[in-house]
């Protein structure tokens, strides 16, 4: 599972460096809300990679980060180039 997060993250990143930013960052974002969710229901022997810190630190922290990014694709206006 981590695998599949890593390569959603590679991905979004190569969007937004290819220009298509808004859809890479609503990739990584979504994949670091996936991310919380995977590991707010892993057991800590299973949780691997995804376990940084305490399971209550590591899901709130992407989870506030992955909404962030989504909240900031959405509400930068259409047109924006940068």
């Amino acid at each position: 599972m981590f695998a599949a997060l890593v390569a959603a993250l590679a991905v979004g990143l190569g969007l937004v460096a290819f220009g298509a930013w808004r859809q890479g960052i609503v990739l990584l974002g979504a994949a670091l809300v996936l991310g919380s969710a995977v590991r707010a229901v892993l057991p800590e022997a299973r949780a691997g990679l995804l376990r940084v810190r305490g399971k209550a630190f590591d899901c709130g922290w992407m989870l506030v980060l992955g909404a962030a990014l989504v909240t900031l694709a959405f509400v930068v206006p259409r047109g924006f180039t940068g």
